[in-house]
């Protein structure tokens, strides 16, 4: 195996990882949470009112984003914020809006 092998070649756990995380952000509520986001940091309360659901729901998805390590979060006083993880991610979410919104998905 050359090392441009073992470069291409995927582990199990990556793989899992990868789907478990695109699983996550595939729940259409969580990607509108993505999309809302970008690359601002807000709290629970401004997501929830933006989307137009609870701040219970809304901090349930953003838990389950978290644990994906899609999201980090930090408190200042009693706001829970949240963010996406890195510019790594904003790229990924940013190319799939583009590819996969309607007008993209639409035929010619």
């Amino acid at each position: 195996m050359t090392a441009d092998d073992k470069q291409d070649s995927v582990t199990n756990d990556d793989a899992v990882l990868t789907a478990d995380a695109l699983k996550a952000m595939g729940h259409p509520l969580r990607w509108r949470i993505l999309c809302a986001l970008g690359d601002k940091e807000i709290t629970v309360g401004e997501l929830a009112k933006q989307i137009g659901t609870t701040q219970s729901n809304m901090s349930q998805h953003l838990d389950q984003l978290r644990n994906k390590r899609i999201l980090i979060s930090r408190k200042e006083a009693n706001r829970m914020y949240y963010r996406v993880r890195n510019e790594a991610l904003l790229e990924l979410i940013g190319s799939m809006r583009s590819v996969l919104c309607e007008t993209n998905l639409k035929e010619y």
